[in-house]
């Protein structure tokens, strides 16, 4: 028996050893696993993702493509975003910029990263982008807007992807994420920002009760629903939250976070500023809008 315990116990620290470079191994995975994804997709086209280049390496064709762009914001981010043109019409190989639009509704700076991908999926190889804001972590101040540009050009090589088949049209979709920790994030203003002008009057409260009464109390009440939700409480929360009010679709994924701007905005057009909301009333005096919205934001809920 004695002679045989040190192998025994030699074996046990083999395994053991063995065991802690696995594990070790496996949180190294799993920390550069997205990143190495990533990395992966951009140099394949993988799953639709477009491929990222320094500069455009090849020749103009004559045939050209129809790109359209797509644009969503995912929960937890009040940022509106969106193509600001519909599609256009490219020739292969030749490089064209267009520009997405966004806008930081909130009173905070935040940091987002946009994902990406094209459709259909085995286009996405042939995609190739020069520039684009979707590279870094990115951080836009409190009300601004910002135009991004992104360059970019379709390979004439998929004109030889039999696979593709006839040369379709194609759709450049970003989804922006609101970044938990961001890591030497760049500022959008870098690109030209503009101040979405945040309500200037001051409120009073006490007019602003009368306000309400008399332009927004048929429809709402501070604590319970009628043909509107209640309203108590409303400062910092998100459109579309109240869990017993059946909101309009457009209104749920707005991204609003009801402040003083989201609300002036609002409350002097809700049409304009969400489309397809079915609420039918507006209050066009800045001087009421003040008045109300400071009644609103102090009501508790």
């Amino acid at each position: 028996m004695s002679e045989n315990a040190p192998r025994g116990n030699g074996r046990n620290k083999i395994i053991a050893l063995a065991c802690t470079l696995v594990v070790i191994g496996m949180v190294t995975l799993v920390g550069f696993s997205l990143p190495l994804y990533r990395a992966f997709c951009e140099a394949t086209g993988f799953g639709g993702t477009t491929r990222r280049v320094a500069a455009d390496t090849v020749s103009a064709s004559s045939r050209t493509i129809i790109v359209r762009f797509n644009a969503d914001v995912a929960p937890g981010l009040p940022w509106r975003f969106g193509p600001s043109q519909e599609q256009v019409t490219v020739h292969l190989g030749e490089p064209t910029q267009i520009s997405y639009w966004a806008e930081n509704r909130s009173d905070e700076t935040l940091v987002a990263h946009a994902t990406y991908n094209v459709t259909p999926e085995l286009a996405g190889t042939y995609f190739n982008k020069i520039q684009c804001f979707c590279f870094d972590e990115e951080r836009l101040k409190p009300h601004e807007r910002v135009e991004m540009p992104v360059i970019f050009y379709v390979d004439p090589a998929i004109l030889q992807d039999k696979d593709i088949g006839n040369l379709p049209t194609l759709t450049l979709s970003y989804t922006f994420f609101k970044s938990a920790v961001a890591a030497a994030p760049k500022d959008l203003d870098r690109f030209g920002a503009t101040l979405v002008s945040a309500p200037s009057l001051k409120g009073d409260p006490e007019r602003g009760e009368h306000v309400f009464a008399g332009k927004c109390a048929t429809c709402h009440a501070l604590d319970h629903n009628k043909l509107g939700p209640k309203l108590g409480g409303l400062a910092g929360r998100r459109a579309g939250s109240v869990t017993d009010f059946d909101y309009s679709s457009a209104l749920k994924h707005s991204g609003i976070i009801w402040q003083g701007a989201s609300l002036d905005r609002w409350l002097a057009d809700p049409r304009s500023d969400v489309p397809d909301v079915r609420m039918p009333a507006n209050v066009p005096d800045p001087q009421a809008r003040a008045d109300v919205i400071a009644y609103l934001l102090g009501q508790p809920g």
